[in-house]
């Protein structure tokens, strides 16, 4: 059975749709991960340089991406089983399971990859569905 797989991603749910001969499953999975963390104190600073001076802002974005391993290890499991990816979102978050999927050796089965701005779940899915039959599923 041919299993083609499009998602629409950013850091908070990816909207997941299997296309196969059967017809069309859609998911939803969300990360519980709050907003993106930022640059705390950016005034600049005065009087000689020193690394004490700056915030210890790497240990936020540790943590922020500890968070988000589980929600890509999820997502890539779903995935697992496609044939072809189509991939889509409004963000980082698909550049950065494009490189999750290329680590795993899976990056060939991408098909097509784009920006795409916030679309509802019907959208989404009539999107993906619209690629793979274009594509002669």
């Amino acid at each position: 059975m041919n299993t083609n797989v499009g998602l629409w991603i950013d850091h908070r749910k990816a909207v997941i749709v299997t296309v196969t001969d059967q017809g069309t499953e859609v998911r939803l999975t969300i990360s519980g991960v709050e907003k993106q963390p930022r640059r705390a104190g950016d005034s600049p600073l005065k009087g000689r340089y020193e690394t004490r001076q700056l915030p210890a802002e790497d240990r936020r974005q540790r943590a922020f991406d500890g968070h988000l391993k589980p929600y890509y290890d999820g997502i890539l499991a779903i995935l697992a089983e496609a044939r072809e990816i189509l991939i889509i979102g409004p963000g980082e978050a698909k550049l950065e399971l494009k490189k999750r999927l290329e680590e795993r050796r899976l990056g060939d089965r991408i098909v097509g990859f784009g920006t795409a701005d916030k679309m509802t779940t019907p959208q989404i899915a009539a999107k993906i569905r619209k690629y793979f039959a274009a594509d002669g599923m």
